[in-house]
């Protein structure tokens, strides 16, 4: 089944408010095994709203519409599906005693906009809205399903999963998707397909891939359709297991994991604690790995070393080193994490120093070049990296590169100690 969301309202076209209904009816479709194929924003304007119906019937099965169903003039979505399902507003006095007690129950005086409310399309089913006082609308018209339902998150949310979704289910339409995200890092998108494309022009015809790449990382995120959701996740789980044994070091988790909670499991698994001593991330490392519950059974703490003193007093970097090969230098990134290390009695450290700018480049270390250096039980590694981007995503690429070579320096030492 293919569905199309209509979203109704300028303030969404003009930035005033996100669009995060889309968002969660996408998901939960998906749950369903109803494919979302397109997403349509229309002002609150009759002709724009007509056409964007009369499109989406030739599209669709299913047309889920939020917006323009409050009791002011600027919504005209109810007027708008009247002559669009050629019918006319009826009263409903059931509509009306749920509104007025709602309100009543708000200490809202109930006036002639509210009691319009009560006003439906003739030929619509009427959806209860337990969470508010615009009801739901069920259209149906050459094998298209139309549901509107007003604007506001919750009570959309509320029609949609007490009145819609178990319509749907009861109609027999729904299938079975599903999804498996593999997360991989250290290789840009264009390497990644290069490096799959066997296994990838392998996959059944039942079975997608579609790349998602960020700054950060590229998820591959694996889509089977079918009648039998068992079968659908055996063979994927079979994929994914070949997909591991094509490219081991560069996948770190699945699904909504990240590098944070990933560390974390490592780390209490093999009982090792962990510190961190940061100057150009200025503390985003730290606050990525205390992002995960249950962070405090393996992270220490850590220092924002941002200035040479800092690095100095109290993680005993020697100003002479500083003084010898700059801040941002292998000899300082690498003092940095053996003093966390010690200062802060842990078994493992990160440390970054560098430049994420926009100034503070030189022509020998421009803006993005970093130090980072990771410490272990078995010793001390670095690397020095040239990033090249905006502060934000400098920060950011630091970050995630950091927390990489530590777990790829805690799985190494895992598997020595085996």
């Amino acid at each position: 089944m293919k569905a199309e969301l209509i979203t109704i309202g300028d303030e969404i076209l003009i930035g005033q408010i996100v669009d995060t209904n889309s968002a969660w009816m996408g998901q939960q479709l998906n749950m369903l095994g109803i494919e979302v194929y397109q997403v349509t924003s229309v002002h609150d304007n009759h002709d724009h709203i007509m056409k964007a119906l009369a499109e989406a019937e030739e599209n669709a099965d299913l047309v889920l519409i939020t917006g323009g169903l409050g009791p002011t003039k600027d919504d005209i979505t109810k007027n708008s599906l009247c002559e669009y399902f050629d019918t006319e507003l009826v009263y409903h006095p059931e509509i009306f005693e749920h509104v007025q007690s709602l309100l009543s129950s708000r200490n809202v005086i109930v006036n002639q906009l509210n009691s319009d409310q009560a006003l439906l399309p003739a030929s619509c089913t009427v959806l209860h809205n337990s969470a508010g006082t615009a009801s739901g609308m069920w259209f149906e018209r050459n094998n298209t399903i139309f549901v509107s339902m007003p604007g506001v998150p919750f009570e959309m949310e509320a029609i949609m999963t007490e009145e819609v979704f178990p319509r749907l289910t009861k109609l027999g339409i729904t299938q079975s998707i599903v999804h498996k995200t593999v997360l991989t890092i250290g290789l840009p998108e264009s390497m990644l397909a290069e490096k799959i494309e066997e296994w990838e022009s392998a996959l059944p015809g039942y079975i997608k891939l579609a790349y998602l790449p960020s700054p950060m990382m590229v998820r591959l995120r694996l889509s089977g359709y079918g009648t039998d959701q068992s079968v659908l996740e055996t063979e994927i789980d079979q994929r994914v297991k070949e997909l591991i044994t094509l490219i081991p070091e560069h996948i770190f988790g699945f699904d909504d994991e990240n590098l944070g909670l990933v560390i974390g499991r490592l780390l209490v698994e093999s009982g090792k604690t962990l510190v961190v001593a940061e100057s150009c991330t200025g503390g985003n490392i730290a606050h990525f790995i205390t992002s995960n519950p249950g962070s405090s059974a393996y992270f220490k703490g850590g220092v924002v070393a941002y200035s040479n003193e800092i690095k100095n007093k109290l993680l005993d970097v020697p100003m002479e080193l500083i003084e010898a090969f700059g801040a941002v230098s292998q000899q300082v990134a690498e003092a940095m994490a053996l003093g966390a290390q010690k200062a802060l009695n842990s078994d493992y450290s990160v440390a970054t120093t560098g430049i994420a700018g926009p100034d503070g480049g030189s022509d020998e270390k421009p803006v993005g070049t970093v130090w980072i250096a990771v410490a272990g039980p078995s010793g001390i590694q670095s690397k020095k990296y040239n990033f090249k981007h905006n502060r934000e995503r400098n920060i950011i690429r630091t970050t995630h590169t950091a927390l990489n070579m530590l777990r790829t320096l805690i799985l190494t030492e895992n598997s020595t100690a085996k």
